[in-house]
């Protein structure tokens, strides 16, 4: 199992749009990746779960990958939550490097 942890920097937090962005993102990987923000645990496949979590800016999340490619899926859902830095969530596009057409 591999893991790490990012802290959300979209001002408006982990909301349905970057979620969806996420799911996108997890239907690459054979892993099967959750995101955990304090008790609550998300997998990351199901928008819902995701949307649970609450995370608002500043929050702290955990990635957890298990499975064949779980290294390459940590490292690639981390780049998502790092791109905050680069673009606001509310309504950027996905990253070049994390598109699948």
């Amino acid at each position: 199992m591999k893991r790490t942890t990012v802290r959300i920097g979209w001002p408006a937090g982990l909301h349905l749009r970057p979620a969806a962005q996420l799911v996108r993102l997890s239907q690459r990987f054979r892993a099967t990746i959750w995101l955990r923000c304090g008790q609550r645990c998300a997998d990351l496949r199901s928008i819902l779960s995701i949307i649970s979590l609450c995370a608002v800016m500043g929050a702290t999340i955990d990635i957890e990958a298990a499975g064949e490619d779980e290294e390459t899926a940590v490292q690639a859902v981390e780049r998502f939550f790092e791109s905050a830095d680069d673009q606001d969530r509310s309504g950027g596009d996905v990253p070049e490097s994390e598109r699948s057409d």
